[in-house]
């Protein structure tokens, strides 16, 4: 790795191949992909809302505080959206399901055994 060019980083090693950008160990070896699929901490309490911010007018039905990793968040998303009958994702631990779904999703989460509050109005 040449030092003296600030900001610089090692991205590939021909003895390890691959390096990690954050902890800076082979792929192989990292220890942030463990961090990266824990589940983040919260209350307990699933929070549904709706909101039109950004999105030019377009209203989406936001699940917020879901305790499960990734994979578990993103089949949760799969299933609400197929009840709710439209689209949506996944970003950033919020499941945004389109258009205004509040009561559906408030009633398939709490049968799935989640605590859950309408946030917002």
């Amino acid at each position: 790795m040449n030092s003296s060019i600030p900001g610089s980083r090692l991205v590939y090693s021909t003895d390890t191949g691959r390096v990690c950008p954050d902890c800076a160990k082979p792929m192989t070896a990292c220890v942030c992909k463990a961090l990266r699929k824990a589940v983040p901490a919260g209350d307990g309490i699933v929070r549904v809302s709706h909101e039109t911010k950004g999105r030019k007018g377009k209203g989406v039905t936001l699940v917020r505080g879901v305790p499960l990793d990734a994979e578990g968040l993103a089949a949760l998303g799969k299933q609400l959206k197929a009840n709710c009958g439209s689209g949506g994702t996944v970003k950033d631990g919020v499941i945004e399901i389109q258009g205004d779904h509040r009561e559906t999703v408030i009633a398939a989460l709490q049968k799935k055994g989640m605590t859950v509050k309408r946030a917002g109005g």
